[in-house]
This record gives structure tokens, C-alpha cells and sequence, in this order.
């Protein structure tokens, strides 16, 4: 092994040190070496070589060994939520603070709402792998902060609560861990409803029922959206800045899980309804990480015309839609347009465009195509049936995803 092989392996080493939140110390231990020892592995001042210690270390940090010591499975790996993530995840939800913690010093809901804050904006850049690391410690501190909040900050630190509860049930359905992700939802629910907030409620319903949709009650599903709808309405004269985006997305998750259940007409309809809200949007409006307006709507729009298996209208509704207006959107939502659009040129035969694709998805967030179960079935499908040019591409991708014919 070279000295940049040693430095490499080291690199790797840290990188899965620090994704299970170790500290040198703590491996070290578990390692059964000095503190010393970790430090000149992970700076390639010693190479990690031996089988019997690559194969403990990998143990330790709940990864293949290969993971160290390829470059191709690291890379891979490094860009998917693991099972071991989601474990934790449910670990953290399987937690009921009745009791206060035992020691250390109270959690500071300053502290939390920056974190939440961090994860939200990771969340719609792609980055699920920093969501995955850093949730469930937000999920412990935002329990902690509600069940300690007082007067003023009672609010706020629900919100909190509520705001982690979603990102954990976001998570866990993108990466079809749906069960737990019910668990995630409902919590964030029944938080809400403890509270007499719009902003709470409306943020918790779409989580809501995304995890009902995912568990096949769609008609409960809008059924829920529509009475948060009902409720979140006569708060708008005066609050519009802070909730009207809130409101809109309401329509737009009612629109999906109408294309979910393949009704046709009620998508349309809340997308209308979506759209007549998002003419109303202004700018300084608060926005919540939901990027709701205009283009939003129109490529949630795409989104429901391939759910309802109408692959060709999608193309051509995407076709209408301003490039420079959905550049504006976050990483997350341009790459999920383009799954769409990748996924509905593979339907209907136009394998080199869907190629294409997927490609501009993966630059620009690999996360969405290499470690979520939708981007790696459309590898599969376009492994099967690109050629020339369009398979060597589709070749390219799957071996960075680590997906084979």
C-alpha cells in the first residue's frame, strides 16, 4: 500500500468515525489501541493494512470492510443513508422522556432550533447523509426542550419537536423505511394537536399524510389535508407572510395523493387550488424550506401526471415550464423533477433522454440517485435497455451507485 492509499484509508476511517458521532477517544477504546494510534491512521502516518484490524474497525463503525479500503464501494457508501442510520433514527423515536436527564447540563432551545434549522437546509440540498448522522441527537434534545419549556417557550420549543418529528418521517419515506416513518408522522401529529397552532398543525399534516399514502389511505390521507386546510384559513388575513406557503403545500401533498389513489380530476382540482395560492405569494413571504410558489406548483404537477400514469402529457407539461424558474428551487426538489422526467421518458421509450436525465439529477444531488431506492430502480430499468452512447453513460452512473444489470 502506497502513502496516498494510506492516506486515503485514513480519510475513510475519520469520515465513518465521525458519521457515528465517535470521538477519538471512544474508538480508540473499542478498538483496544492508544488514542495516538487512531491519530496516525486516520492521517496516513500509519497504513491500515492488517485484515484482522480493518475487519474490527468496520465492526466497530456497522460497515462492509470494503468500505475503507475500495474506493469505488466508499464513494458508494459514503452517499447513502445505511441501515444502521435508520436504526438509530427509530432508536431515538422509541425514547418517551418522562423523566428528566440524568446528568449533564439542560439542552438549550437556542441550541436546538439552530440544528433544526441546519438539518432542514440539509435536507433540501440533497445532504440526507448529514439528516441521517445528526437526527436522532436532535430528536433526544428536542423531546428534552418540550417537556421542559416554559411560558414563552413553550412555542417554540413544540415547533422544534414538531420540525424534527417531520424530518425524520421525510427521511425515513425517502428511503422506504415506511413504517418507522409512520411512527415519525404521527408523533409529529399528535404534537401538533396538543397545541393551538397553524403553523404546527400545517407542517405536521403533510407528514402525516404522506405516511398514510405510503400505507395505502389515500382517502384519509386528503381527507386530513383538507380539514388542516379548513383550519389553517381563517388565520391567513394578517398572517399570510408567515403562513400562505404553509397553506399551499397543503394542496400540493392533497394533489399527490390524489395521483396516488389515480383520481385524476381531485389532483387537478388542488392543484388548481395550489396554484391559485401560489399567485399570492409575494416576496419577503416565508417560504419554510418549502420553496412554494409558482414552479413548485408546476413540477408538482409533473409529479402527479406520472403517478397517474399519463408519462406523455408529463413531458409535455414540463416542456412549458420556465428552466431559469426551476433552477431557482432547491437541489432536492430539481433533482426529484428530474427523477420525474427521467422516469417518464422511460416509460415511454425514449431511453437516451432519460438517460440524460438522470445524469443532470445525479450532479446535482448524487444522494437522490445513488442511495435512494427510486433513482437506483431507474439505473436498473435504463441498465436493461440503453445502448451505444446512453449505456456507456447509464454504466457510469450504476457503478457509482453500485448498481448491477
Amino acid at each position: 500500500m502506497d502513502e496516498n492509499d494510506a492516506r486515503e484509508n485514513g480519510r475513510r476511517l475519520r469520515y465513518w468515525r465521525l458519521r457515528r458521532n465517535l470521538n477519538r477517544k471512544q474508538f480508540a477504546a473499542l478498538m483496544d489501541r492508544s488514542v495516538s494510534w487512531v491519530d496516525m491512521v486516520e492521517t496516513g502516518r500509519r497504513n491500515l493494512v492488517r485484515l484482522p484490524t480493518i475487519e474490527r474497525a468496520a465492526e466497530i463503525l456497522g460497515i462492509h470492510p470494503d468500505v475503507l479500503t475500495n474506493r469505488v464501494v466508499a464513494t458508494r457508501t459514503e452517499q447513502s443513508v445505511d441501515g444502521q442510520e435508520v436504526l438509530a433514527v427509530r432508536a431515538a423515536l422509541g425514547r418517551y422522556p418522562v423523566l428528566p436527564q440524568a446528568d449533564g447540563p439542560p439542552v438549550d432551545l437556542r441550541k436546538v432550533h439552530r440544528q433544526a434549522e441546519y438539518l432542514e437546509q440539509a435536507w433540501v440540498s440533497a445532504h440526507f447523509t448529514s439528516v441521517a448522522q445528526r437526527l436522532p441527537a436532535l430528536l433526544r434534545d428536542a423531546q428534552e426542550v418540550d417537556r421542559n419549556a416554559v411560558g414563552a417557550d413553550q412555542l417554540a420549543a413544540r415547533r422544534a419537536l414538531i420540525t424534527a418529528y417531520r424530518l425524520a418521517s421525510s427521511l425515513l419515506l425517502k428511503f422506504d423505511a415506511n413504517e418507522v416513518a409512520w411512527l415519525a408522522a404521527d408523533r409529529a401529529m399528535h404534537s401538533a394537536l396538543a397545541t393551538d397552532d397553524a403553523w404546527s398543525l400545517a407542517r405536521a399534516a403533510r407528514s402525516a399524510a404522506r405516511a398514510m399514502t405510503s400505507s395505502g389511505q389515500q382517502t384519509e390521507a386528503v381527507d386530513c389535508l383538507l380539514e388542516t386546510t379548513d383550519r389553517v384559513r381563517p388565520e391567513l388575513p394578517g398572517h399570510e407572510e408567515t403562513l400562505l406557503s404553509l397553506y399551499g403545500m397543503l394542496y400540493l401533498a392533497a394533489s399527490m395523493t390524489a395521483a396516488e389513489q389515480e383520481n385524476a380530476a381531485l389532483a387537478r382540482e388542488m392543484h388548481d387550488e395550489a396554484t391559485v395560492v401560489a399567485e399570492r405569494m409575494q416576496p419577503g413571504f416565508c417560504a419554510h424550506q418549502t420553496y412554494f410558489g409558482p414552479a413548485n406548483v408546476q413540477i408538482h404537477r409533473v409529479a402527479a401526471l406520472r403517478r397517474l400514469h399519463e408519462s406523455g402529457r408529463a413531458i409535455e407539461f414540463a416542456a412549458t415550464i420556465n428552466p431559469a424558474a426551476v433552477a431557482r428551487l432547491s437541489p432536492e426538489r430539481r433533482a426529484n423533477f428530474l427523477l420525474d422526467l427521467t422516469d417518464a421518458h422511460t416509460r415511454t421509450g425514449d431511453f437516451r433522454k432519460a438517460t440524460q436525465l438522470l445524469e443532470q439529477a445525479e450532479r446535482i444531488a448524487p444522494q437522490e440517485v445513488r442511495g435512494r431506492p427510486l433513482g437506483r430502480g431507474l439505473l436498473e430499468a435504463l441498465l436493461r435497455n440503453s445502448t451505444g452512447e446512453s449505456a456507456r453513460l447509464v454504466n457510469q452512473m450504476a457503478s457509482r451507485a453500485g448498481v448491477t444489470p
